[in-house]
């Protein structure tokens, strides 16, 4: 992931493809919901980015989110790695069962 690629508008995209709410990302890459908004506001993301932007990005992509760089003038993008249903069954499944722990299994 190159987040200095990354747009505003393609981090919006990325969490509509997801279908998670602005409240819901920003908790679970650990940033303030103001924070997401104001990048999702911008058109262009800053060419050093912080770790919020990091944090969001790696957040979307562990849903199935994948952002596409423009090459050859064909335009920058996301589309899903998983489908929307596949999506929604790897987040229960990962929310459910209570706090994480080491696994005992060898």
């Amino acid at each position: 992931m190159t987040t200095h690629s990354i747009t505003g508008g393609q981090i919006a995209a990325a969490r509509a493809l997801t279908g998670i709410s602005q409240v819901k990302l920003a908790a679970r890459a650990g940033v303030e919901p103001s924070v997401l908004r104001r990048l999702e506001a911008r058109a262009v993301l800053p060419n050093d980015p912080d770790e919020g932007l990091v944090r969001i990005c790696r957040a979307l992509e562990e849903l199935g989110a994948v952002f596409i760089d423009e090459k050859d003038g064909d335009g920058a993008g996301v589309r899903l790695k998983f489908s929307r249903c596949q999506t929604r069954a790897i987040d229960r499944w990962e929310n459910e069962g209570g706090v994480v722990a080491e696994d005992d299994v060898p």
